[in-house]
């Protein structure tokens, strides 16, 4: 069946993840910092303290309710600077949780504007309450996408097959007549699973090409 929507992630497929960025702000005290450490040398030093720190973050048990929905931006807040031993006010961490987003895309718009003009776009993200309000707020490239799901807004988050059909629902397409683009082979896995094509996101260059071959104009 011809495609006739495309979904895209957006962390590290549209928009570059920094967490380095982040953490200049988000650094933490004495207990945090050790713990951090231990991370990173559990992990054989594959990772730089910045890294560590951030896959502490995304360890924490909560983690799942902060993504879909079940924690406010105060309570993450809280919970985050606690653990981390952090003294930030609560406007500060949020400058700071935001940061890690970087302004210059990866992809540029005008790829977005070719697929628009004969495709139904989503963008389907496993992101947060604070994050998705600086998306909306900053990138212009969302204009390019009606349907934007967000697994704070609704609740279910990648690989869940919820996320996927409420996309899927949004665009009124079958699975069959979608293409679903992720840097994750987890999340690539799923929206086959469910039916869609799917395309294993690496680079413009390889997403450029990728297209081609499905007939799909990118310019």
């Amino acid at each position: 069946m011809p495609t006739r929507g495309i979904i895209f992630d957006i962390g590290r497929v549209i928009v570059r993840i920094n967490p380095r960025r982040a953490l200049q702000a988000l650094r933490p005290g004495s207990a945090g910092l050790s713990k951090a450490k231990a991370a990173a040398l559990a992990l054989g030093g594959s990772m730089g303290l910045s890294e560590a720190i951030w896959a502490k973050i995304q360890d924490d048990e909560r983690w799942p309710d902060w993504q879909e929905g079940r924690m406010t931006p105060h309570e993450w807040h809280e919970r985050v600077t606690s653990r981390l031993g952090v003294a930030l006010p609560f406007e500060e961490f949020c400058a700071a949780w935001n940061s890690v987003l970087e302004p210059e895309t990866i992809l540029p718009e005008s790829l977005f504007a070719a697929l628009a003009a004969r495709h139904r776009l989503a963008v389907l993200s496993n992101t947060d309450p604070l994050h998705s309000a600086y998306l909306e707020e900053r990138f212009s490239f969302l204009r390019y996408f009606p349907v934007r799901i967000y697994s704070c807004a609704v609740g279910a988050s990648k690989p869940s097959p919820a996320i996927y059909l409420a996309a899927l629902r949004a665009l009124d397409l079958p699975a069959a007549e979608a293409l679903y683009i992720d840097d994750v082979p987890e999340y690539v896995n799923a929206a086959r699973q469910l039916g869609c094509d799917a395309i294993h996101f690496q680079s413009a260059a390889q997403l450029s090409a990728e297209l081609a071959r499905r007939g799909i104009p990118a310019a």
